[in-house]
């Protein structure tokens, strides 16, 4: 009786096992290993590397079918929405970005809703394109979570490394540097010190926002209360929107696409943006507030928000990138 008993516990942890196997999905695989781009394992054992029918092995009610969210997506937009997660699976078949990420199926993911935005080509403005959004995500995990070694097209170093970022500029300085451009994005200069070429400089240098020389501290004194302290970096994207904006330069025209260290209560209320004539008024009071009453610091700058001094006229007289002798002044 006892052998027939210990049969019946063996059998039954194997049927338990068994079934715990069957409810796990390729998805868990793919993130587990922090990789949802097909590869040429395809299939467990590689047969479905390089065939482009996504149909012929997945039913497509069933994809995604624990992530409600992005099931319904595919079943509105279908299997043509697959190469822009997973890849080309080995076939020559575009990568569709924007068939997902765009204003009516994803509208926050990125919000995208301008046509000024990092196209490659700052004399023309577009909406946003496949091969852009490939640039500079090839292999996001889009797992919700930005991390930018995951998440952005590895670019070698200006030593010819293939080194991980260790932050969001690092990436951008991959590019935007004078000495060794990326084959394929090459810059030319359209002014002597062109801040979109002269840029590492720019930032590791002498810049009111980059890596400070000295102790970091600021003549002008006022931070709002958030996680920006002076001495601090501040990345090109808490300034620059990549995927939409209204403003030149592709300043940040709300603050809930960049500023990402703001209070979560202030950055999603969104305060809204808008930089005229080399007015930076109501982008630069996003984060600075002054501490003491000086000049105009108390007067709304037409966002809601006061702080910052001279509301009015051109803050570039004063505060460009590069800044030489005295950082931000």
């Amino acid at each position: 009786m006892r052998k027939y008993r210990s049969l019946f516990i063996e059998i039954f942890f194997l049927a338990s096992l068994l079934m715990a196997s069957q409810t796990l999905y390729a998805r868990d695989v793919s993130l587990a290993n922090n990789q949802i781009l097909l590869t040429k394992t395809h299939g467990s054992d590689g047969s479905a590397w390089g065939q482009s029918d996504c149909a012929a092995c997945h039913v497509r009610r069933n994809i995604h079918r624990t992530v409600p969210e992005i099931r319904d997506i595919v079943l509105q937009t279908g299997y043509a929405s697959c190469t822009g997660c997973h890849g080309q699976n080995g076939t020559s078949a575009p990568r569709k970005c924007v068939l997902c990420h765009n204003s009516a199926l994803l509208p926050k993911n990125p919000i995208m809703n301008e046509i000024k935005n990092h196209n490659f080509n700052v004399d023309k403005d577009s909406i946003l394109a496949d091969s852009e959004c490939i640039a500079c995500h090839d292999s996001s995990d889009m797992d919700g979570k930005f991390e930018a070694s995951v998440d952005l097209t590895h670019f070698i170093n200006q030593r010819g490394l293939d080194l991980p970022y260790s932050n969001q500029t690092e990436f951008c300085l991959r590019c935007h540097n004078q000495d060794k451009q990326q084959p394929g994005y090459e810059m030319t200069p359209r002014f002597l010190r062109d801040p979109l070429v002269m840029m590492e400089k720019n930032y590791r240098y002498i810049d009111k926002h980059g890596y400070p020389k000295g102790s970091g501290e600021r003549t002008y004194a006022g931070l709002r209360d958030s996680g920006y302290q002076y001495g601090s970096l501040v990345e090109c994207t808490d300034c620059h929107a990549m995927h939409g904006t209204h403003n030149e330069k592709l300043i940040i025209d709300r603050s809930d696409t960049g500023a990402f260290l703001l209070p979560p209560q202030v950055r999603s209320q969104p305060v809204f943006i808008d930089v005229e004539n080399g007015n930076y008024a109501q982008h630069c009071v996003v984060c600075h507030e002054s501490e003491f009453q000086v000049e105009e610091s108390d007067e709304d700058t037409g966002n809601g928000l006061s702080g910052v001094h001279q509301v009015g006229g051109s803050c570039l007289d004063c505060h460009v990138h590069g800044m030489a002798v005295q950082t931000g002044l």
